[in-house]
């Protein structure tokens, strides 16, 4: 097997294994589950110091015979745009593992999930035949369903039902577009490379708009872009603090994972000539979701209301890029570019949030800010992580945050300078519920639900630090991740005209 389908599969081949055993205590299940993602995050390690793109642009590039009735295959590679995806993955799922190492409730089937949650999101950005990732794409949503059922809060029932039936329909959409692309090719083909080449809906007018509804409405849902945003507190706010982490780092992404890999080179004249309503829905993500979340009084539901605010950001930048009468080559390139690097930024930043909203809870059994007060002097290396992760989330420079939202800025002002106008408010207004959330919570007299609150523990800072850190790393010395994200960002804007 090659070593690109071994990172996808090992984390459920382990799940199985874990399964089948009658006996395993829980204390072997943790530190089974760590082990395997640590394995898989080396292998990761591994792929990208031999990434070398082939011929195709892709790397490690497999294509097996499948479904040949239907032209689909399984068909796997990694790219620039990809490869820093499946890296934070890796990462995140090991970060969750460590994290839930004191997780008592049925720790088995946990592990087994979150591992098969693992598998589903690496193959899902490695895949490059529409229905593996469609299988992948669904997949994601029955594992973070048991996940928020079986281990959320109070009302974690309905708010998994609501995740599932919002997403379950997007997903419906998403494969009607699929079965368009198909149809519309020639020969009939579900290859995501081939269709590129292909071109298949070109001067196809009002059957390739159609297409791109379903296909945009269908990754919308998971990204989730305004209107189609209301499941994602609910489910954020009831779920573990390793599943939000899990929805927001990763699985949000294959929504604007999907435009990027899909979307943007199987319909290029389509999405340049409706690339401003994809700047405006952009802009109306970040503005609405940093409004919506200053008012929230729950620090969880806060942090889930900026994942709209920061998609909105890679929304807006890979709208702009469609703008080609008025947009250098350059810009086009920054703003693709800015938008990969806001997925592998909110990853890492937004996971680290859930992560310490959790601790939050666990120590007062609430998130509501106002219990909370004075905690820095109490717990201080919680206080450091919550700081350093806000200001990151903020997009203060030093940080992964700023480079990215700098180059989808600097790439959009060109094709769409009054949309990027409006969204620098987005900035604005995350700094304010930021420092608001931290002053409540962190300074002033000290308050907390039981009159005491403990420092975060080994476990907790094990998984927290490295995602605050890198962020942080990306943000001073970006240029190991941009060398291999420009590339790729360049390969879609010569697809995508101009």
């Amino acid at each position: 097997m090659d070593v690109l389908s071994i990172v996808v599969f090992l984390p459920v081949a382990v799940a199985a294994v874990l399964l089948a055993l009658p006996r395993v205590g829980d204390r072997a299940v943790r530190w089974t589950w760590i082990a395997a993602t640590a394995v898989d995050l080396l292998l990761v390690a591994g792929l990208w110091i031999g990434y070398r793109p082939g011929d195709s642009g892709f790397a490690y590039d497999v294509h097996l015979r499948w479904i040949p009735s239907v032209g689909s295959g399984y068909h796997v590679g990694v790219d620039g745009i990809s490869l820093p995806l499946v890296a934070l993955t890796a990462l995140l799922f090991l970060a969750c593992a460590v994290y839930s190492a004191r997780e008592t409730r049925r720790v088995r089937s946990y592990a087994a999930l979150f591992l098969f949650l693992e598998t589903v999101c690496l193959g899902l950005f490695v895949s490059l035949d529409l229905i593996l990732f469609f299988v992948f794409f669904d997949l994601s949503i029955v594992g973070m369903y048991f996940v928020i059922a079986g281990w959320g809060h109070r009302d974690a029932a309905r708010a998994a039902l609501k995740f599932f039936l919002y997403t379950f329909l997007g997903s419906l959409v998403l494969l009607l577009g699929f079965i368009g692309l198909y149809l519309a090719a020639s020969p009939h083909t579900f290859d995501i490379v081939a269709l590129t080449a292909q071109n298949p809906l070109a001067g196809r007018g009002v059957v390739a708009a159609l297409v791109l509804v379903a296909l945009g409405v269908g990754l919308a849902v998971k990204t989730p872009t305004v209107p189609f945003h209301t499941w994602l507190p609910p489910a954020h706010t009831e779920a573990p603090a390793a599943g939000s982490a899990v929805l927001a780092g990763i699985l949000l992404k294959m929504g604007t994972y999907g435009f990027v890999r899909i979307v943007m080179p199987a319909l290029p004249d389509t999405w340049r000539r409706y690339a401003v309503v994809i700047v405006v829905v952009g802009v109306v993500s970040v503005v609405y979701g940093a409004l919506v979340a200053l008012a929230q009084k729950d620090f969880k539901r806060m942090i889930a209301y900026t994942s709209v605010n920061h998609m909105g950001y890679v929304i807006l930048g890979v709208g702009a890029a469609g703008l080609v009468a008025s947009s250098s080559g350059q810009a086009r390139d920054l703003a693709v570019t800015g938008a990969v690097t806001q997925m592998v930024s909110h990853g890492l930043i937004t996971g680290a949030l859930f992560l310490l909203a959790g601790a939050l809870y666990d120590r007062g059994g609430t998130y509501v800010m106002s219990e909370y007060g004075g905690l820095a002097a109490q717990a201080p290396r919680f206080a450091a992580l919550t700081g350093l992760a806000a200001f990151a989330s903020l997009g203060l420079p030093g940080f992964s945050g700023f480079i990215a939202e700098f180059q989808i800025f600097t790439g959009s002002l060109g094709g769409a300078p009054v949309s990027t106008a409006v969204a620098f408010l987005g900035i604005l207004i995350t700094a304010a519920l930021f420092l608001r959330a931290l002053q409540q919570v962190l300074l002033g007299a000290f308050r907390a639900p039981g009159g005491r609150f403990g420092d975060v523990t080994t476990p907790e800072a094990l998984s927290i630090t490295p995602l605050v850190v890198l962020a942080a790393v990306i943000g001073v010395f970006p240029r190991w991740l941009l060398d291999v994200v420009e590339p790729a960002a360049r390969a879609v804007n010569a697809v995508l005209g101009g």
